[in-house]
């Protein structure tokens, strides 16, 4: 019998603007120090595009107009606090000024330049593929109990 796990369900929104796309620097856990698409945990009562504008409001002061769902992304690893379920968004209309985040950094980084930055490894595959545009981008990210990546499965 395996292990009861729980697996967490989570947003992450690029917001996009002139080529650019607003990044978060982490200052905590997951990914403390990477770059990440601001995002959060959906909660209880919450659809994910629930989500997506809440989190959106908190963590950049940007109210999100009309999110598209460009991914759907699973991860996984033998470790019960590592199991998510996330559904990428990106935003092309929004109003508000960036504010302060608690969870990083927040910078608009030039599209061209995010995989110069270090980002997680799964991101790095899955962000080229959620801004090209094209069909809803599902893959399956399996990561080792040390959290490193091992292997990924796209769905064609």
């Amino acid at each position: 019998m395996k292990p009861t796990r729980k697996r967490v369900l989570a947003v992450l929104c690029y917001a996009e603007r002139e080529r650019q796309v607003l990044m978060l620097h982490r200052n905590k856990e997951p990914n403390l120090g990477q770059w990440t698409a601001p995002g959060g945990k959906i909660e209880w009562d919450e659809s994910p595009l629930e989500c997506v504008v809440r989190e959106m409001r908190e963590e950049t002061g940007l109210e999100i107009e009309q999110p598209e769902l460009r991914g759907i992304i699973t991860e996984v690893s033998p470790t019960e606090h590592y199991q998510w379920l996330m559904f990428v968004y990106v935003a092309r209309q929004f109003s508000g000024q960036v504010g302060i985040c608690k969870e990083g950094t927040l910078a608009w980084v030039p599209i061209e330049k995010v995989l110069e930055l270090p980002i997680p490894q799964a991101d790095a595959i899955f962000f080229p593929k959620i801004m090209a545009g094209g069909p809803l981008y599902q893959a399956k990210f399996t990561y080792d109990e040390q959290i490193r990546l091992v292997k990924w499965e796209e769905a064609v």
